[in-house]
């Protein structure tokens, strides 16, 4: 159906940008795969298209992180335009063809890419001129004494205007967002918003960028209210109100073509969250827009096309990605796609004319992204974020793990490429940070994703599972967590170990279980709790002290009152008093024989070094002190450099090696 043409300038097109921009170069297929090839940037990574088509930002590696470039689609020529070497550039935006917005933040991170200690809003035009930072960092603003962020980010462009935008802040009120329309390139702001809902965290706006809908937070409780207005000058009411720890979240997402029905996200008497329409004056339910029996769908699911603003489709982040189109237009098109691009996930977006840009992955083959140009029947190769892994990973194979009071939760496993059916390996479970995120998907290089390609390159069989309180995988799944922090929780992550076992290619003696963040706190309990199952632990980031982690200073949760509230929910608990000792690890950690590993960034905010340091201390007089403490400067809730990757792995390596891998053998 296509002609493939592999684009041949792909280190040229940054070439005017210096030689640090080039493509590396990839291995062949059978050949073993270094670690650092596995823990490398991306060579490009996140393309967003200018409105009027020509131009692409993308972020590559320069200075050892993600930095900010343009390439023009027409000369195929690029410009580098940031140089940032503690932070990660992300989330960049187009304001009309010749500025862009960006923040910055963390990419490898156990819980997915987040700001922590970056964040801001920087503005640039499209030459690298008149650089502009409109809102501070996380990090400046504790260097201040300032622990509770205060700046804009960005919520919408404005049609057919090249310097403004609308953007949420809180420059009002700390702990209440408000609209501005901000000019990027002076950095003055009106204020949009001159009434709203106290303790807004969320608008929705009309298609005629009106803040219709607000979603504000119940001061001391779980509860988030919704209220809506008719018009910018009508006064708000409020339509629902949902407990985030319950069933019944009602989640606004956009207004259709009549500024008066809502697509809504909502699990009210359903296993799953749908997205439904909702007449807001009416105050009731339209009908079904598009839902999944097993998986859930929000904000987050929505493709809207870039330049008509046209909600075109929701995605489903199952076993694999699936895409509901709502236009016959882009389901003909998906069609084409899947027969040119098979065994991968492929989705699209309008760049100009006949023109899309094509977005393609599998487990096997990392992004990339191509130019399909339906005039002249022809698919082209624009970028290849990992071009040297492509063939060289394993399979990424789902699985539902079915847990001892009868869950049924969607999980991963990677088994080397050489494995026999029936041999039994060295096995490594890996918890998910978060609790309270989805953190690994199909074909996506993730923080889980990664550990287990590596370990499984190096022969290691690794189970990545799910488990409850895992967004995005069913009502029952998700609200079953709540109140089983370090209790019921803590059975899924052995279920995922006996499930191995009886699948035959985990060997029961030896099996190490392994995270970061949650994660890292997930390792800690579960050693104390089934030494019978895990042999050793690789502790990253971690968690011991539970009432310290909502209140000391060193951290950032203690500044978000909302952010407290809930956790006493995911505890099970009404106040910090009420928090069982056993929970946290530190008093625990007699309980702990077995061999540990630990990791941690000395500038962490989001899992402070002294909840390390603490539970390093506490094994040291319960007698079994970790066999190495990796403590990296400089890095935060993940490592972002690569060199430090390398050493991670390469540390984790030798420890696994020796506890339950060849070495341990001797």
């Amino acid at each position: 159906m296509f002609r493939l043409r592999a684009l041949v300038a792909g280190a040229a097109m940054l070439a005017a940008a210096g030689p640090s921009l080039a493509q590396p170069t990839g291995g062949a297929i059978n050949q073993p795969i270094s670690v650092e090839e596995f823990v490398r940037l991306p060579a490009y990574a996140g393309p967003t298209i200018s409105r009027n088509g020509r131009w692409f930002a993308v972020t590559i590696p320069i200075n050892g992180r993600l930095n900010l470039a343009v390439v023009d689609l027409e000369s195929r020529k690029g410009t580098a335009l940031s140089n940032f070497s503690d932070c990660d550039v992300q989330g960049v935006r187009w304001v009309g063809n010749d500025r862009l917005v960006f923040t910055l933040g963390q990419t490898n991170t156990p819980t997915g890419p987040g700001q922590f200690d970056c964040g801001g809003l920087f503005s640039v035009t499209r030459e690298g001129k008149e650089f502009r930072r409109i809102s501070s960092t996380v990090k400046d603003l504790r260097r201040q004494n300032q622990y509770v962020y205060r700046g804009y980010s960005f919520l919408s462009p404005i049609p057919a205007n090249d310097e403004e935008i609308l953007a949420e802040g809180n420059l009002r009120d700390a702990a209440s967002s408000d609209v501005y329309r901000l000019n990027v390139a002076t950095g003055r702001a009106t204020l949009v918003t001159e009434t709203r809902p106290t303790r807004t965290v969320d608008f929705v706006l009309d298609r005629n960028r009106v803040p219709r809908v607000a979603t504000h937070w119940i001061k001391d409780t779980n509860t988030y209210a919704v209220s809506y207005r008719k018009d910018d000058k009508s006064p708000w009411e409020e339509i629902a109100r949902y407990d985030i720890s319950k069933p019944g979240v009602f989640q606004p997402i956009r207004f259709e073509a009549d500024n008066q029905t809502l697509h809504v996200a909502t699990n009210e008497g359903r296993a799953t969250s749908a997205i439904l329409r909702y007449d807001p004056n009416a105050r009731k339910f339209l009908g079904v827009v598009v839902e999944h029996p097993k998986f859930d769908l929000n904000a987050n699911s929505a493709i809207i096309d870039p330049q008509t603003d046209e909600l075109l489709g929701y995605q489903v982040e199952a076993e694999r990605p699936i895409t509901t189109w709502l236009t016959e237009n882009e389901r003909r098109i998906q069609k084409m796609l899947d027969g040119a691009l098979p065994d991968r996930y492929n989705t699209f977006r309008k760049v100009r004319g006949d023109q899309y840009l094509v977005i393609s992955y599998s487990d096997r083959h990392p992004v990339s992204w191509y130019i399909l140009d339906e005039g002249k029947r022809s698919l082209e190769e624009l970028f290849s974020s990992r071009p040297w892994l492509a063939g060289r990973q394993v399979e990424m194979r789902p699985f539902f793990l079915k847990t001892r009071d009868g869950l049924e939760i969607l999980s991963y496993y990677f088994l080397p490429r050489n494995h026999k059916p029936g041999e039994r390996l060295p096995t490594v479970v890996h918890i998910h940070g978060g609790p309270t995120v989805r953190a690994d998907f199909w074909g996506r290089n993730t923080f889980g994703v990664t550990e287990a390609q590596i370990l499984a390159s190096r022969g290691y069989a690794v189970v990545v599972p799910n488990f409850r309180i895992t967004p995005g995988l069913g009502s029952k799944n998700f609200f079953s967590g709540f109140g089983t922090f370090g209790r019921e929780m803590l059975n899924d992550h052995e279920d995922a170990a006996k499930w191995a076992i009886e699948q035959g290619f985990a060997d029961p003696k030896r099996i190490c279980i392994s995270g970061a963040s949650y994660g890292g706190y997930a390792t800690l309990m579960s050693l104390a709790r089934f030494p019978q199952t895990f042999a050793c632990g690789v502790a990253g980031l971690v968690v011991s002290d539970v009432p310290l982690i909502l209140t000391s200073p060193a951290g950032d949760i203690p500044f978000n009152e909302a952010a407290v509230k809930y956790w006493h929910a995911i505890l099970g608990v009404n106040n910090l008093s009420e928090i069982p000792r056993e929970i946290s690890p530190v008093n625990i950690a007699d309980q702990i024989k077995q061999p540990l590993f630990f990791y941690a960034g000395a500038d962490d905010i989001r899992t402070p070094l002294e909840q390390t340091t603490r539970m390093v201390r506490a094994l040291e007089r319960a007698g079994n002190p970790p066999r190495q403490v990796l403590i990296v400067p400089g890095e935060g809730h993940g490592f972002g450099r690569v060199e430090n990757n390398v050493k991670l792995y390469d540390e984790m390596l030798k420890f696994l090696d020796a506890t339950i891998g060849p070495g341990s053998k001797k």
